[in-house]
């Protein structure tokens, strides 16, 4: 399967605000759609902001700690009475499980990027 896309400028990719966060809190959130939970994310100087995410693959426990990667600067979105601030990016594996996009880790397994980091 070829999938293409249109090609776009450094600059239009240089707007997205791509920031590195910790994960710090997971609820249920049984009003959305889709299977989803209420995610609170560490953002460095950004402050905490919330997101509705789609990764319930995960259970809270696993996600609570981690490090993740978001797009900071789209507008909040209502989804089911709730606001989300920040979109927490992944990609689906071959079962169309979204799996989270995290900066790597150094030999002894720590984190080496800290929240509020600019992703390039």
């Amino acid at each position: 399967m070829t999938v293409t896309t249109s090609p776009i400028a450094y600059d239009d990719f240089a707007k997205v605000d791509l920031r590195v966060g910790r994960i710090l809190e997971v609820q249920p959130f049984p009003k959305a759609r889709n299977p989803s939970w209420k995610v609170r994310v560490d953002l460095g100087a950004l402050g905490e902001k919330w997101s509705s995410a789609q990764i319930t693959n995960y259970t809270a426990e696993q996600l609570t700690g981690s490090l993740v990667v978001c797009v900071c600067n789209f507008p909040r979105r209502n989804i089911a009475g709730f606001m989300s601030e920040v979109l927490i990016l992944g990609a689906p594996d071959q079962d169309s499980k979204v799996i989270l996009l995290s900066p790597r880790k150094d030999d002894a397994g720590r984190d080496i990027v800290a929240p509020g980091a600019k992703v390039y």
